[in-house]
């Protein structure tokens, strides 16, 4: 089911909201929409999901594409969770949807009832260097008509690391080239790369809700190193280890909504 919520500065936002029970905000990942994380969500075990398609993604507006940043996402989704009588939800999300569960957990506690953070792309800082093929892909995109654009990113280094280091990472940024509206998906691989959760090492270790991360290794936008960080840093939290998306994306499929339901079920 889905339906339009217009943000205090008129932007048509696109809710999703499937099943019935625990309500859990489960966020995409950048230059995604509400099918990444409909892929994983444990269907039909108690819990109901709703996904906020941020600002340029999926079919909400874009808005305007200077306001791009992880924080106003954030802010965007908290006013749907107050807007839409969410009470206390688990809120979480995947790489870029991750880092906006983080900011929200820091900035607006009162309504984090327990937390996900799948494949984080960010720990504190902004721009980190695992984000810099996206950054590229985005800049290009920006100069140079798309299919030259493509033709360049194939030919840099970026893409090379990839290949041998994140090969479904390669495969997510050559579909970049041809995600209309160009102009979009330019600026939100730009600034949104150069971007970050907005929170410091120390609001992290502060967090006092439930919380589960998970990761897996032959993802270099997404380090497992990151995962294992962040868990440690957030006290009591669990840190799973799934099947890499490269390997087996069934078996990551089912490995992520195993984790999940074990997590909803035990908070």
């Amino acid at each position: 089911m889905s339906r339009n919520f217009q943000t205090a500065g008129g932007v048509r936002l696109a809710v999703y909201a499937e099943g019935e029970g625990m309500p859990f905000v489960f966020q995409h990942g950048l230059c995604g929409d509400q099918a990444q994380p409909g892929q994983v969500f444990p269907s039909g075990e108690g819990f109901s999901r709703v996904t906020v398609e941020c600002r340029g993604h999926g079919a909400s507006d874009p808005g305007p594409l200077a306001d791009f940043s992880i924080p106003t996402f954030a802010r965007d989704i908290a006013t749907v969770i107050q807007g839409a009588g969410i009470e206390h939800p688990v809120i979480g999300g995947i790489s870029m949807g991750a880092a906006i569960s983080l900011h929200l957990a820091v900035k607006r506690p009162d309504l984090v009832k327990a937390l996900v953070i799948a494949r984080p792309a960010w720990l504190s800082a902004s721009g980190p260097d695992n984000m810099f093929p996206n950054l590229l892909a985005g800049e290009l995109l920006e100069l140079f008509p798309p299919d030259e654009a493509r033709r360049r990113f194939e030919l840099s280094d970026a893409a090379e690391h990839l290949a041998k280091e994140g090969p479904d990472n390669l495969t997510s940024i050559r579909g970049f080239f041809a995600k209309e509206p160009i102009g979009v998906t330019s600026a939100l691989l730009r600034r949104i790369s150069a971007d970050g959760p907005g929170v410091t090492e120390e609001e992290l270790r502060a967090i006092s809700v439930p919380t589960i991360v998970i990761g897996h290794g032959r993802d270099a936008v997404h380090p497992i190193e990151y995962a294992r960080k962040i868990a440690s840093w957030i006290p009591g939290a669990n840190f799973v280890e799934i099947t890499p998306k490269a390997d087996d994306a069934l078996a990551y499929r089912n490995d992520f909504r195993s984790a999940l339901s074990k997590f909803l079920k035990e908070i």
